[in-house]
């Protein structure tokens, strides 16, 4: 089936997850890098369907800005104060109708299952299909399916109803196929299956479930299985996903040692699903690989490194460091206790070394700041040394000022370049220098500093 004979479909973000005990709404807590809802929109969004509807209600507004974000083109429908998801499928096809009846499949989904996959919801809707059901579930089979809806067939196999944990007797209870609240609708009966919706529950709430047995009196309801459980596992509280998200992280990290990478301790190493390794590279443990990190060959990242949106090149080694934004070219060496902050470049073979911190520095081939360094707003040319304690001082309390330094320059211990400023190529700085002024190629430079010493500074008694 092409994923362009979607209808409609209605994400489900109306809730405010009270068990996550938290001031933000459930749906925009993240997971491997990306929020909940984040994550949902982008599966259903790859099948394409003619609209796609979010519903919100708690946080409304915050809810709202975060899925136009996501994609601007989509619908935002706002439930009432009136419960339930049944409640909030009523608004949405109050508003997708409003111009008219709609025909055709519309999928729903609940916006708390971070690992719903687009593959698993074309499957679906594919069954849902061909099979000609007027209505489809998904469900899972699961050891424990406490704080699920059960999924209750009758002798065929059919789907006869769902009945939510709170309302399920003892034998209803034991039943371990559980609903995943996705589901796909012929449009034309959702619209008549929600019109009377009873709140008569344990909840008190306009239940989406109970519009399947609606449904059923009008045509088949079908029950399409997810191959996999975890990518229909919702998350309720923090239990829940911290539980999930360990379970998703290990599957990641076998994945890449599976690919020639290798992860010395996968417990302790974390990597979200943008990002990119190359063969041969070596994960140590404590990382962290965030955003759209992309590592080369033979690299060696780690221990306790932290990656975000970083491109480490082919047998570079990053130790014991923060990067972020920034390109680490071919076996340079960074770290240990390096904090590469966004809008660096650094050549290949150079080194940003123990304690120094960079911020929007271009470092040529071969150049080297060992340590205890600051460069900011700086340029620096090829096979260049900076001697330990040095800091371009780049602002002004108004601007951001640049410093260039040349090709094959030697700077001396504790300098201070005060920006901006320009130094040439083959100059040599002597220790303690402040240089506030342009240096011409092939020159030294060195401040003058006159000591003095006072003696007998300290009272008798002191000494």
């Amino acid at each position: 089936m092409a994923s362009s004979a979607l209808t409609a479909a209605i994400i489900l973000a109306a809730g405010e997850g009270t068990r996550m005990r938290s001031k933000k709404p459930k749906v925009l807590h993240t997971f491997a890098g990306k929020t909940f809802l984040n994550r949902v929109m982008d599966s259903v969004r790859a099948l394409d369907p003619a609209t796609l509807a979010v519903v919100v209600h708690f946080q409304a507004e915050r809810v709202a800005a975060a899925a136009r974000s996501y994609d601007e083109s989509v619908t935002i429908v706002n439930q009432d104060d009136i419960p339930g998801t049944g409640r909030a499928v009523q608004c949405a096809m109050a508003q997708l109708t409003a111009d008219g009846p709609i025909s055709g499949p519309v999928l729903i989904a609940a916006s708390d299952m971070p690992l719903l996959d687009a593959d698993t919801l074309e499957r679906l809707v594919a069954f849902h299909t061909e099979s000609g059901n007027g209505a489809t579930v998904l469900t899972t089979v699961l050891d424990d399916p406490t704080g699920y809806g059960r999924i209750i067939r009758d002798r065929d196999g059919n789907v006869l109803r769902i009945v939510e944990q709170k309302d399920a007797n003892r034998s209803e209870l034991a039943v371990q196929e559980v609903n995943t609240s996705v589901y796909v609708f012929d449009a034309e009966l959702l619209t008549r299956a929600i019109a009377d919706l009873k709140s008569n529950n344990a909840q008190g709430e306009f239940y989406l479930t109970d519009a399947l047995e609606t449904a059923r009196s009008a045509g088949t309801v079908g029950a399409f299985t997810a191959p996999d459980p975890l990518s229909v596992e919702g998350v309720n509280d923090r239990v829940q996903l911290a539980a999930l998200a360990k379970a998703h992280n290990r599957r990641i990290c076998e994945a890449w040692m599976r690919g020639g990478v290798t992860i010395l301790d996968p417990e302790t190493t974390w990597i979200e699903d943008d990002v990119e390794i190359g063969r041969d590279a070596v994960i140590l443990p404590g990382c962290f690989l965030q955003g759209h990190t992309v590592i080369g060959e033979e690299a060696v990242v780690g221990p306790y490194t932290t990656l975000i949106d970083a491109t480490i090149d082919a047998e570079a080694t990053v130790e014991r460091s923060r990067v972020q934004e920034s390109h680490i070219g071919r076996a340079a060496n960074i770290g240990p206790w390096t904090y590469l902050r966004p809008g660096n470049e650094l050549g290949e073979e150079s080194k940003a070394g123990a304690f120094v911190e960079m911020k929007k520095a271009h470092i040529g081939n071969g150049t080297k700041v060992p340590h205890l360094s600051y460069m900011g707003d700086a340029t620096l040319g090829d096979h260049t040394n900076i001697g330990g304690g040095t800091i371009t001082a780049n602002y002004d309390g108004v601007h951001k000022n640049k410093t260039r330094i040349g090709a094959g320059c030697h700077v001396g211990a504790g300098n201070l370049f005060v920006a901006p400023v320009e130094v040439g190529d083959n100059v040599t700085t002597g220790a303690g220098s402040v240089i506030r002024h342009a240096v011409p190629d092939d020159t030294m430079v060195y401040s003058e500093n006159t000591q003095h010493n006072v003696e007998g500074w300290k009272p008798a008694w002191e000494r």
